[in-house]
């Protein structure tokens, strides 16, 4: 191609560049044309849609605001009409009030007047009285000069003699009243008395104790006997001296038997032997060694009954010395009547019966567990078991009352509290049990005869009984041949009358009673 060819071609196209960007110019103004306008309508229905809301919502408004001030103004009112009530209320009650004050003012008045009536009527008959007490004063002195110059006597003679008759009859009155209220009484208390008695009674059931004074140990075999007497009888001699309890070893089959009035030293001997035989070797060395032993477990089974026994009575902060000394009761006896077994029974008896009496009964159990420990020492002594017991009680910081009730409860001293008779009672309770203690019926009896024929012998005695199992002689002796003197001395000379010729247990308490009588019958 030539040169204009290029050119034309260039020039066409330039050409139709242009024209197609003339083109385009003005297709994209239609177009802008028809976007604006298409806005412009959008943006009118717009506010026209947003217009219509406002009002919609101002309207909403402009309701809520009216109910609002509706509910408002309703609440103020139903306020108002309740401050006005109350102002009604108020007034009306001062209304009430002024009106009730008036009447009371009204009716005060009226009995201001009554009062003021009545005043001055009180006034004049008090004035008629005066008057009328001066005439009868007068009257009064006249009657008692001319009475005095009828009987000789003047008034404060005549006075004193109405007093004397007076005191006689009321003091015979009294006398009769007291003595009907004292047998009253008398009856009341023993009905009362025996009451509590009973029901104690029959609340502590316990079975009959009796300790003998030998034991039954009995054998596998009757070769064993020849073991325990070894040669020529240096066993049986050795055991005999380690424990102090005599062996008898007879024809009884299979058994020997063990002698000895200390029943701790029996169970020494009877567990040791149990030892000894169970171990086979039987020779004085082991003998002694075994001994030993069984007398160290024995003294701890002791303290351990003590324990026990003092825990199932609920007595507690006991001392350990007493302690001990309640577990050697097991192995202490009365009249055959195992201690520890009696005084675990007069306790529980003396806790009833003080509960009954409305007394402390925690005191009353303790006072009647140790009662008796008096009787626990090995050595004989002169001093009375309650006396001793009394002793050991004050030592080992015991209160007072039981310290009383032990040294009390055989009348050795005085009683200074309601538990002494209580102890004394339960004691006497225990003891007398049928089965309770052993002894000979005939020697007992006999010993009692004894003792009264004993106070048949001395001159003046009319009437002698032995009670409380021999433990007292009441004797009672003719007033007019005995003086209270030779009652004392009487006393004496039968309690060492009884000291030479008897023999007996315990101690025998004498009462002398001299009685004088005057009798007289009202016809």
């Amino acid at each position: 191609m030539d040169t204009l060819t290029i050119a034309l071609i260039i020039i066409s196209l330039v050409l139709g560049l242009a024209i197609g960007f003339g083109l385009a110019k003005y297709f994209e103004k239609q177009n802008a044309s028809k976007i604006i306008q298409r806005a412009k309508k959008s943006a009118a229905g717009i506010l026209k849609e947003a217009k219509q809301e406002a009002e919609g919502i101002k309207k909403d408004k402009i309701l809520q605001a009216k109910e609002k001030f509706i509910e408002l103004k309703s609440e103020h009112e139903k306020v108002i009409l309740s401050r006005d009530k109350k102002i009604a209320d108020a007034e009306k009650r001062i209304r009430d009030k002024e009106s009730q004050v008036s009447s009371e003012l009204a009716r005060n008045k009226n009995l201001n007047k009554d009062l003021e009536d009545k005043i001055a009527d009180y006034n004049h008959r008090n004035e008629v009285l005066e008057k009328k007490q001066e005439e009868v004063d007068k009257l009064h002195n006249s009657k008692v000069q001319q009475l005095e110059v009828i009987s000789g006597l003047s008034a404060e003679d005549a006075k004193a003699q109405l007093i004397e008759s007076l005191k006689d009859t009321a003091k015979a009155d009294a006398m009769a009243m007291v003595q009907d209220t004292i047998e009253e009484a008398k009856l009341t208390a023993q009905q009362e008395a025996k009451k509590i008695i009973v029901n104690t009674i029959q609340r502590i059931g316990t079975e009959e104790a009796i300790d003998n004074c030998v034991s039954v140990f009995n054998l596998e075999s009757d070769d064993v006997k020849g073991r325990i007497i070894g040669r020529e009888g240096r066993n049986i001699r050795a055991i005999e001296a380690a424990t102090g309890v005599e062996i008898i070893v007879d024809d009884t089959p299979e058994a020997i038997i063990l002698s000895c009035f200390d029943s701790v030293r029996r169970e020494v001997a009877r567990l040791s032997l149990h030892k000894l035989v169970t171990d086979g070797r039987i020779h004085p060395a082991r003998i002694e060694e075994v001994v030993k032993k069984t007398t160290k477990q024995i003294e701890e089974e002791i303290i351990e009954v003590g324990k026990r026994t003092v825990i199932d009575l609920g007595i507690h902060g006991l001392h350990p010395e007493l302690i001990r000394i309640v577990g050697r009761m097991k192995y202490r006896s009365s009249y055959g009547q195992n201690l520890l077994q009696h005084s675990r029974e007069v306790a529980k008896l003396c806790g009833v019966m003080a509960a009954e009496l409305g007394l402390n009964a925690k005191l009353a159990k303790r006072a009647g567990l140790l009662h008796d420990i008096g009787k626990v020492p090995d050595s004989e002594t002169e001093v009375p078991h309650a006396i001793l017991g009394m002793q050991w009680a004050e030592k080992y910081g015991e209160k007072p009352e039981v310290c009383n009730a032990i040294g009390a409860h055989h009348d050795e001293i005085e009683m200074t509290s309601l538990l002494s008779p209580i102890v004394q009672v339960c004691d006497a309770i225990s003891g007398a049990r049928p089965g309770a203690r052993r002894q000979v019926l005939d020697s007992y009896i006999q010993r009692l005869k004894d003792l009264e024929d004993i106070a048949f012998g001395f001159g003046g005695v009319k009437k002698a009984y032995a009670i409380q199992a021999g433990r007292e002689l009441r004797v009672i002796v003719e007033s007019e041949k005995v003086s209270d003197e030779k009652a004392s001395n009487l006393s004496f000379e039968i309690s060492q009358k009884i000291q030479t010729d008897m023999t007996y247990p315990g101690q025998v308490k004498i009462t002398v009673i001299r009685e004088t009588r005057a009798v007289n019958i009202a016809k």
